[in-house]
């Protein structure tokens, strides 16, 4: 995510807490905020995607994703 959207989601967030957005912001909010959310998941899931697990005698395993049940 760029940074001017960042800086725009920190400014829409901050007047919330001092005033109440317009419908148009509160839009713009929410827009921005499941962007940002979907960009920190996207990181997560590359980052244990490459993780493994070392166990004592040193062998590497692969992190296994858990069933989806």
């Amino acid at each position: 995510m760029e940074q001017s959207k960042i800086d725009r989601l920190n400014a829409l967030a901050k007047k919330h807490r001092e005033e109440s957005l317009t419908p148009e912001e509160e839009a713009e909010r929410k827009t921005l905020r499941e962007e940002y959310l979907a960009g920190i998941r996207r990181n997560l899931t590359h980052h244990l995607e490459n993780t493994y697990l070392v166990d004592a005698e040193g062998n590497k395993e692969k992190l296994k994703k858990r069933d989806e049940s």
